[in-house]
Parts: C-alpha cells; sequence; structure tokens
C-alpha cells in the first residue's frame, strides 16, 4: 500500500497542503473551523500520520526535551524525572533522560547528544556543571533551564526550592526536642560548589545550629547522596564513643541509610536518635520510623521547568535574580525526629 501523504489529505479535504500544515501543526495561520473539520475528516478517513522527523529537519525543532540527571537510580531524581515527563507530555512534547553519573565528561556526552537531536529544550539537573558544558550549552545556543540547582558556570535560568530556609526548619524542628546539639550529614566535600543543594542544606543547617547558640565544628560529616554509602558512614558513626543525639541529612536516601544502620546496631528512633531528612520522596513514609524530612514541590518545579524551556517569553533577560524562580519548602513531620503520629 502506498504511503498517504499530505497532498492525498489535501485533495480529499479539497484545500492546499499548506493548510493542512496548519491544521496538524495548529498553527501558525488560524484556519476556518469548516475548513479544519474537513482536513480533520480526511487524514482520518485516509489514516495519514505526520512524518515527525521530517517535520524536525524542517522546524529544527523536534517535539522532544532533553533532561539530564545525575542519577535517576536515586528516588529524588525519578521522581523529579517522572513529574517533567507528565508536565512535557501537558505541552504534547517527549522527554528523553540521560544519567551524568557526577560525572563532568557524561554530562558533556548528552549535552552534545540531545542538542545535536535538535531537541526543543534541555532540562539540566546537575551537581555543578564544568566549564565545559558551560562552553557547549554556548556553543550550540540551547534553551536551556536548570533543574534543583543554580551552578554559577552556566548563566540560565533556574527553577529551584528553597534549600537553605528548609534546612533551617528541620534542624530548627530537631533542636526543639532538646536535643544538645544536631549533626549534618553533607555531601562528599568539604566545600561543595556554590548553588548546590546539599551545599545550602549544610548552611540552613549551620545557621540553625547557629542561632541557637550551638557550636558546629566537628559536627558535619561527609556522606555520599545514596542510602547504600551513607549507611557504610553512619554504621562508623554510630558506634562510635560520640554518637550524636540528632542527625539533619540533606538527603532522604541519607536519612533511609542512617535508619537502617541505627537498627541494625539496635539504636532506638527517636528514643535515642532523632533523624530528619530532606526531599520527602514517596518512601519517606514508609520507613520505620516514618521519616520527618521537608518537601520540595518536585510537579509545581517540573511544570515551571518545561513551561520555562519551551516559552522563550517567560524567559527573562536580566540580572541573575530575575532568572531565578524559587518555590517555598515546608516541613513534614513524622516520627523519626520524636513527634507523635506521622502527618499524611
Amino acid at each position: 500500500m502506498a504511503k498517504v501523504t499530505r497532498d492525498d489529505v489535501a485533495r480529499l479535504a479539497g484545500t492546499s497542503t499548506a493548510v493542512v500544515s496548519y491544521v496538524i501543526n495548529n498553527g501558525p495561520r488560524p484556519v476556518a473551523p469548516a475548513t479544519r473539520e474537513r482536513v480533520l475528516a480526511a487524514i482520518k478517513q485516509l489514516g495519514y500520520r505526520p512524518d515527525r522527523v521530517a517535520q524536525a529537519m524542517a522546524s529544527r525543532r523536534t517535539d522532544l526535551i532533553g533532561m539530564i540527571v545525575p542519577d535517576a537510580r536515586q528516588p529524588f531524581f525519578a521522581e523529579m524525572a517522572h513529574a517533567v515527563e507528565q508536565a512535557a507530555a501537558e505541552r504534547g512534547k517527549m522527554v528523553l533522560v540521560g544519567n551524568s553519573d557526577y560525572r563532568d565528561e557524561r554530562e558533556v556526552h548528552y549535552l552534545r547528544a540531545f542538542l545535536g537531536m535538535r531537541v526543543s529544550g534541555l532540562i539540566l539537573v546537575s551537581q555543578g556543571p564544568s566549564e565545559r558544558a558551560a562552553a557547549e550549552i554556548e556553543a550550540w545556543d540551547a534553551r536551556v533551564v536548570l533543574l534543583h540547582e543554580r551552578p554559577e558556570a552556566i548563566d540560565d535560568v533556574a527553577v529551584v526550592t528553597d534549600d537553605v530556609g528548609g534546612a533551617q526548619l528541620a534542624t530548627r524542628h530537631l533542636l526543639e526536642h532538646g536535643h544538645p546539639y544536631v549533626a549534618c550529614l553533607g555531601g562528599t566535600e568539604e566545600t561543595p560548589a556554590v548553588g548546590d543543594p546539599v551545599a545550602d542544606h549544610v548552611e540552613g543547617w549551620r545557621r540553625a545550629m547557629q542561632e541557637s547558640g550551638r557550636s558546629t565544628e566537628g559536627r558535619l560529616f561527609q556522606a555520599p547522596y545514596n542510602r547504600y554509602d551513607a549507611y557504610q558512614v553512619a554504621l562508623g558513626l554510630l558506634s562510635g564513643p560520640d554518637r550524636p543525639p540528632a542527625i539533619f541529612c540533606a538527603t532522604d536516601d541519607q536519612a533511609i541509610g542512617v535508619l537502617r544502620a541505627a537498627r541494625e546496631l539496635r539504636i532506638d528512633v527517636p528514643g535515642e536518635l532523632a533523624v530528619a531528612g530532606f526531599d520527602d520522596v514517596k518512601e519517606a513514609g514508609l520507613t520505620d520510623p516514618p521519616l520527618t524530612t521537608v518537601f520540595s514541590d518536585r510537579p509545581a518545579m517540573a511544570r515551571a521547568a518545561v513551561d520555562l524551556v519551551l516559552d522563550d517569553a517567560l524567559r527573562v533577560v536580566g540580572s541573575r535574580r530575575e532568572r531565578l524562580k524559587q518555590f517555598p519548602s515546608a516541613l513534614v513531620v513524622r516520627r523519626s525526629c520524636g513527634c507523635g503520629e506521622p502527618t499524611p
């Protein structure tokens, strides 16, 4: 059977191929309702399927959005990618996801691959992109929105949550339970990159401790972001002579590792150890005990990122402050901190 073409649709509908194109692409010119109905009826009768590859070549854009995350196996990034996919589907777009594995060369690899495919835009969830990544974006003159992090290397629109304020809320809450101090499980470096969410979580913990007159000296511990390695760090920390009375973890995945280590060492949570995390991943409500954490509105952030990457009018040109869209964070109180019944 011969392939049905746009000419065939135009012939059956009694109109031009340009009008058929306007109906299929919903523009750029308006089409009278009666004519649109004839074109749609012809498309259905003939079983016509638009050639998306040809459309992309003609417009130099596809119906794809590229998204790069550090590690989609981690619940936070998995939930964020899913939220972006749903928001993109509402705009008639599909999402391609690549994992950088926290490596600069992998991030640059996916940047080149996605931009070479002429994606409509790129959403970058990075842990501090390199100068090579910044140069790649500039060379392609790409539509890029930074999500979750606002690194200095790339001066583009960023969608973030209030990481510092949220960490302050969690740390203050732990202190209000009467603990002499709160330890912090941060990232893997003493001085993370500027704009890194984990660095902001550590800064929020530090501010809350200092506001209450507590010292932070010797109370910040380095740990990878995932639960498995954080569990190993927690085993050493909790089995030592100076076991902290409370721990604020920069990520929920770290907190889940801490809870597992505490159970293995027969340390009662929250009776002997209070724990709080950050992100409010779905699993946080299912831990034992349920995890007190900080909520970040990932669906709203994802929708904002998709809207920004697709709509030029929304990409405000100006100072970095004007190019930052920040969503508030909120404390979600459950039992791991020492409170009573968990909130939904």
